[in-house]
């Protein structure tokens, strides 16, 4: 046992034995998808936190060491990102053909991610700071961060509840979207980009690459409307 000790305290000290933990989490959670026929519900993205948590939680492994190695990872959504300009780029005519519908779409898309997440909060009796915290939890988390620094809430606070927020949304985008019976591919992209972000848009992508693109360039549009919005709104809603 003092042998297998001084094994574990080597490579949990290696960042990349903790890159290796998260592709391989991240395997698991996709093979659970796969295997269940790519249910909304088994979603990779829960499955490989849930066993990272677990993981760090059973070694008692601070965020700090195992954010050593997954920066890798973390330094890929900067490319990833910007990759999302290829299938825009492909279907630009498309993408101009639905302007008007898509920029009224954002204002009330972003506007009651909002509204709707602030009167919660102070339903629920939430503090101010962490109401300021919630606002812009629909954008993608640098900018959602950014603005709840801004408007005096935590960001920490805020980077959870707006991966909180992808994760809910990745689930039940789909069947949501089917129970209202929205068909274009358009449409339906565009929503899961704007309420959900990142991971809306990767869930997007891996039912249609139309909806895909739309999903990107509602979450893109949907940061600079945040970052306009929440200072405007917030101090109507106090």
């Amino acid at each position: 046992m003092d042998r297998v000790e001084r094994i574990w305290v080597y490579l949990s000290a290696t960042p990349l034995f903790w890159l290796s933990a998260t592709l391989l989490a991240y395997e698991v959670g996709a093979w659970v998808f796969r295997r269940s026929g790519q249910r909304p519900l088994a979603n990779p993205v829960p499955i490989a936190v849930t066993i990272l948590i677990v993981l760090l939680r059973a070694t008692g492994t601070p965020y700090e060491t195992y954010f050593e190695g997954a920066q890798f990872v973390h330094f890929l959504l900067g490319p990833a990102t910007v990759a999302l300009a290829v299938p825009l780029h492909e279907n630009r005519a498309r993408v101009r053909q639905a302007l008007l519908p898509m920029f009224a779409a954002l204002a009330a898309g972003s506007a009651t991610a909002i509204v709707s997440a602030v009167l919660l909060a102070r339903w629920f009796g939430a503090s101010d700071e962490t109401v300021r915290s919630i606002a812009p939890k629909s954008a993608t988390t640098p900018i959602a961060m950014a603005v709840s620094e801004q408007m005096g809430g935590q960001p920490s606070l805020t980077a959870a509840l707006v991966i909180a927020t992808g994760i809910v949304g990745a689930i039940i985008v789909t069947p949501l979207l089917d129970a209202l019976r929205i068909r274009d591919w358009r449409g339906r992209g565009f929503s899961a980009g704007v309420a959900a972000h990142g991971l809306g848009t990767a869930r997007a992508f891996q039912v249609n690459e139309l909806a895909g693109t739309f999903a990107g360039i509602g979450l893109a549009l949907n940061g600079v409307a945040t970052a306009i919005l929440v200072p405007i709104l917030l101090p109507w809603l106090r």
